[in-house]
């Protein structure tokens, strides 16, 4: 109750120091409909928007956002939170990953991965879609954020080097050159960049076996180093056709070289267990689209068409030895898996707005195909090894239409997406084959209303039923067999989740935003430990449970710092130039979650989490920024249990040179190093104490150099859908 007297007490802060624009200040809404710059207090640099349906954040511009990697970023983005099976959670929903408007085919660890090799500096806003409308696809259970890469070009030829040198107990640097040009009706952008990063992660387990009576206790402690090697290059394209058309062609390609080594130690009442190994992954991700966008005439109608393509192959090679003390034998575990994926997805997205009557009518369609195979190779203290084949063919038709209308200070939007899933999963373990065929054919309506208070505060809420197919990761059943007492593997049997998506929220001033989230969801998917009677053996795998319910609320919002420091009269100077502003921004969450169908040994309690993001400006120009974030103890996440504190405090400082050519960046990433998960974890025959702390502790120097023809042109490369605004949907 305090936190939300704390919060209500500080948004009515906002509400009445808000009131403090200036009546000419550039946050003044636009007529039409389409997407304006980011502003916080009128300022036209992109920073942060909040809107009805999304809140837009800004990258490029924030320097303890755009010097690391996309998955560091992300992490740091309001009520988001990332799990500690590595998944990511948007106000308590899972999320699924979207790059320039197409959805990511990868998932898991592979999408983790993949988001760590992108710079955050290629990444020039991301839009957090808390509830998306019928143009998403129905597999987006949750909230969708969206990356969406840099689109100014400058007039010329122009050039920027940068590079990251990260100390901590391996010191390594990170170059990059990006290349931009313009010339007439033809812009590009090309990046090439190389990432080696050392890092190291520490591991216990706890583990008590109550099938057994008395119940078998082991002691287990591990510790893997990791080395990071990526090469990539990113080439972007746009080509403007006619004053109503472009032509947009993108290719990314990175490629890896990981190692991984690791030593374990085992202890119980009768185990005396070491373990140690080595793990080579190479491998190479490429993506290729092509975009038109057009007007297709004057009152408005506009249709943007889609091709993607994405080609994924990894090598994982995994060799290691133990030994038992106690029968003085040793063993060994090898394993080599071939891995690839492709997929190709076409979409078009079609609006007809009717201007004089507030309405719009927004129509498309898309089609996808997704081929995943996997052969696996495994001895384990034997010679013969033991094959497994995974195959994982998935095809998805759908096609959406969606209305809105405005009436007076209402807005209305109704839509439905029809989408039908062809899956076919085979698995093939020595010889034995098990083939699960199945398609379904479902509909998918949403509805949203939003009522304006006023011309800065609204009021929206909105309901969408989706569907989360099981990913071809929670389904593979090649696994890890860590060693003789830790194993993983996917569940070839899970079904399709269904989820109904409540929310309601209270917008204002373009950054406020406080709301709640109810999500119901049928037949989930959760990842899970387990053990089988009678075996010393802990699985990671997934399973399905009957209901799965999460109740959200959460505030974000910021505290003008120069209105209480510097007095009104120099606030509203500053309130036009963000880099001279002074400001924290507050996000709070709550998550309560049930699982019915799963048996904990504790109560299920909420989660809160608390983060904060600062400016402050200090002497000589210097900008500073300053995050913290904390998890308290004593709730429940999934199926942990928190028993610590998960916090992090980040700061960095930075200053430009030379006619802002030159900018220079001093980071420092987990300053105390308290960012460790701590976590009890119950489930069948198996009650589980984790810990795991990774070498989060870094400094980081970071060099900027600009050169080249400096000087911005104006250029159309986003041909904009114009929606009628509403509470619902992607506002293009």
């Amino acid at each position: 109750m305090k936190s939300l007297f704390f919060t209500l007490t500080l948004l009515a802060g906002n509400f009445i120091f808000a009131q403090e624009t200036p009546k000419d200040s550039t946050a003044t809404k636009s007529k039409n409909n389409e997407l304006q710059e980011v502003t916080i207090y009128g300022n036209n640099k992109k920073f942060l928007k909040v809107e009805s349906d999304k809140t837009t954040v800004g990258i490029k511009e924030n320097p303890m956002l755009s010097t690391g990697n996309a998955y560091d970023a992300v992490k740091k983005l309001p009520g988001v939170i990332a799990s500690p099976t590595g998944g990511l959670t948007l106000n308590g929903k899972g999320v699924t990953i979207f790059i320039d408007g197409s959805p990511s085919t990868l998932s898991g660890t592979d999408l983790e991965n993949y988001l760590s090799t992108l710079p955050a500096n290629a990444i020039e806003k991301v839009e957090l879609i808390y509830n998306p409308g019928a143009s998403f696809d129905a597999n987006a259970s949750g909230s969708v954020i969206n990356l969406v890469t840099s689109s100014k070009r400058l007039k010329g030829i122009n050039a920027s080097f940068n590079i990251n040198y990260n100390f901590n107990k391996y010191q390594k640097p990170s170059p990059q050159i990006l290349l931009n040009g313009k010339e007439k009706n033809l812009s590009w952008q090309t990046m090439l960049g190389y990432n080696y990063i050392d890092s190291d992660q520490k591991s216990k387990n706890g583990q008590t076996f109550t099938w057994y009576n008395p119940a078998e206790h082991l002691d287990q402690n591990k510790l893997t180093l990791y080395t990071q090697r990526n090469l990539y290059f990113r080439l972007g394209t746009n080509y403007k056709l006619s004053q109503k058309s472009n032509l947009l062609f993108n290719y990314n390609t990175n490629f890896s070289n990981d190692r991984e080594t690791f030593s374990a130690k085992t202890l119980g009442s009768n185990v005396d267990y070491s373990n140690n190994g080595l793990t080579k992954i190479k491998g190479n991700n490429n993506e290729l689209s092509l975009q038109f966008k057009t007007k297709l005439d004057t009152i408005g109608r506009t249709l943007d068409v889609v091709a993607y393509t994405n080609i994924m192959d990894r090598n994982p090679i995994s060799k290691s030895n133990g030994f038992d003390a106690i029968a003085s034998t040793p063993s060994f575990y090898n394993n080599s898996s071939d891995f690839k994926l492709l997929n190709y997805y076409t979409k078009f997205d079609f609006a007809i707005p009717f201007e004089k009557l507030k309405f719009s009518i927004n129509t498309g369609g898309k089609f996808n195909t997704l081929e995943v195979n996997n052969l696996g190779t495994y001895n384990f203290n034997v010679l013969n090894p033991k094959l497994i084949d995974f195959d994982y063919k998935e095809t998805n038709l759908a096609f959406y239409a969606e209305a809105r209308k405005k009436v007076k200070k209402f807005s209305f939007t109704a839509g439905l997406r029809y989408e039908n899933f062809n899956v076919n999963r085979t698995r093939i373990v020595e010889n034995i084959p098990t083939k699960i065929d199945f398609k379904n054919n479902n509909l998918f309506p949403n509805v949203s209303a939003l009522y304006e208070i006023s011309n800065s505060v609204n009021v929206s809420a909105s309901y969408s039923r989706k569907i989360s197919q099981p990913n071809y990761r929670t389904l593979d059943p090649n696994g890890s067999d860590f060693d003789q007492y830790n194993s993983s593997e996917g569940n070839l049997l899970l079904n399709p989740s269904f989820f109904d998506n409540y929310e309601f929220k209270i917008s204002a001033m373009d950054f406020v935003q406080i709301g709640t989230n109810y999500s119901v969801a049928k037949n989930h998917n959760q990842f899970i430990l387990s053990a089988n009677p009678n075996e010393l053996i802990s699985t990671q795998t997934f399973q399905q449970f009957d209901r799965f319910k999460t109740l959200s609320a959460y505030a974000n919002f910021p505290v003008p710092l120069d209105y209480f420091f510097k007095g009104k009269d120099e606030f509203q100077k500053r309130m036009q130039n963000i880099d001279k502003m002074n400001y924290v921004y507050l996000s709070i969450n709550y998550i309560k979650s049930l699982t019915d169908g799963y048996t904990f040994s504790f109560e299920q309690k909420p989660v809160w989490n608390y983060a904060a993001q600062a400016q402050i400006i200090l002497p000589w120009d210097v900008k500073s920024s300053w995050t913290y974030f904390i998890l308290p103890d004593g709730g429940t996440w999934e199926i942990y249990k928190i028993m610590k504190p998960i916090q992090q405090f980040d700061v960095s400082l930075n200053k430009d040179f030379m006619d802002k050519k030159l900018k220079v960046g001093l980071h420092a990433f987990d300053v105390f190093n308290q960012n460790e998960i701590n976590a009890l974890v119950s489930s069948p025959n198996l009650q589980t104490n984790f810990y795991q702390k990774q070498d989060s502790r870094t400094f980081r120097i970071s060099l900027t150099y600009n050169f080249g023809n400096l000087k911005l042109e104006k250029e159309n490369t986003d041909i904009q859908v114009e929606k009628v605004k509403s509470g619902g949907g992607l506002v293009k």
